[in-house]
């Protein structure tokens, strides 16, 4: 009996040391201490916790990084469209004084080429996305830009300038500023969304790049997104820049011989042009300080979350040389284990006999 207990012993022993070597293959095998969180142990809730706070990290990373690249791309189209606006801002000293009527033709004839250059600008997708919607990302802010010469707006700001005679400059850019200002059906060239509410009024469109922090960074066709226009100003860059492109476009020869009314009517849609590129380029430097936030929260985000991602392979991945040396110590008691059985196995054969 003693010789069976013997041989029991040694044999439980043995199948002890064959389930931890098979532990200890697997964790050679993968590097971590198990497949499930039961065996990690009393360490489990830590690492739960930790790759939660991973895992949320990584998704304000990736929702950073997409607006990111929704920012360069918006920042080169206003380049863009910041040059248009220079460009004609610098031509109206050309239309000043006794100007040649084949000037003001060329002029009149690179606004209208403009016109439909800014709107489908403003028109631009990134990923499927129209960047100028505003929330609207599925529908372009200016629903027709290649007709946008047969938009009311247009229309209406020439027949505006056809009334332009030696006495009611004043009034004819009223009737202009008006018509660029104007949400109305059949005016406007900018979406339905855009001119009603709420599309009309509602904030810039944003993201949580942080818990509780939230940081705008969209841009809406039809109105400024975190500037102040300033000046001869509709409060609206894009809207400053299609009515200062309109008024020329609409311009006929004889119009430059109406003397000081001509010069007033000229020199304020210099100024509104002005006031557009002022406003772009405050509107380029705010959406760059957007930008470097962006970047460094989710530059933040990163560094945390290597940082969480070490401490959890503290918790959940092996000491390789440990477990490697573990393991052949395992084997040589396995191997001495089965050693002793046979000697008890013979010891037992022996008696019986």
């Amino acid at each position: 009996m003693n010789g069976i207990s013997l041989t029991g012993r040694i044999d439980l022993n043995a199948l002890m040391l064959r389930e931890r070597m098979t532990q200890l293959g697997d964790q050679i095998s993968t590097g971590r201490r198990g497949n499930s969180y039961a065996d990690l142990k009393s360490d489990a809730p830590r690492s739960m916790d930790l790759r939660a706070d991973i895992v949320r990290r990584e998704a304000y990373q990736s929702t950073i990084g997409q607006a990111l690249s929704k920012i360069q791309v918006t920042q080169d189209i206003l380049d863009r469209i910041g040059a248009v606006a220079e460009k004609f801002t610098a031509n109206a000293a050309k239309l000043m004084g006794a100007t040649k009527p084949e000037e003001i033709q060329v002029q009149a004839g690179q606004a209208k080429a403009a016109l439909v250059e800014v709107a489908n600008l403003l028109n631009e997708q990134y990923n499927g996305e129209y960047l100028f919607g505003g929330s609207n990302t599925k529908e372009p802010p200016i629903p027709d830009p290649q007709n946008i010469l047969q938009s009311g707006l247009v229309t209406g700001i020439k027949t505006a300038v056809a009334s332009l005679n030696g006495s009611n400059a004043a009034s004819v850019l009223a009737q202009t500023k008006a018509l660029a200002m104007s949400d109305a059906g059949g005016v406007t060239p900018f979406s339905t969304f855009l001119s009603t509410e709420p599309g009309k009024s509602e904030g810039r469109r944003n993201l949580l790049g942080a818990d509780n922090e939230r940081i705008e960074y969209g841009i809406a066709a039809n109105k400024n997104g975190a500037v102040k226009s300033s000046g001869e100003t509709t409060d609206s860059w894009a809207r400053d820049l299609l009515r200062g492109l309109a008024s020329i476009a609409e311009l006929t020869p004889e119009k430059s011989q109406l003397g000081d009314s001509y010069t007033t009517f000229i020199t304020t849609v210099q100024q509104g042009l002005k006031a557009s590129v002022n406003a772009l380029a405050l509107e380029r430097g705010a959406l760059g300080v957007t930008e470097a936030r962006m970047q460094s929260v989710k530059d933040l985000h990163e560094t945390v979350t290597t940082t969480l991602t070490l401490q959890v392979s503290e918790i959940e991945e092996v000491d390789m040389a440990k477990t490697i040396t573990s393991f052949q110590a395992k084997q040589m008691q396995l191997e001495a284990s089965y050693r002793a059985l046979a000697i008890a196995q013979q010891l037992s054969l022996t008696r019986f006999l």
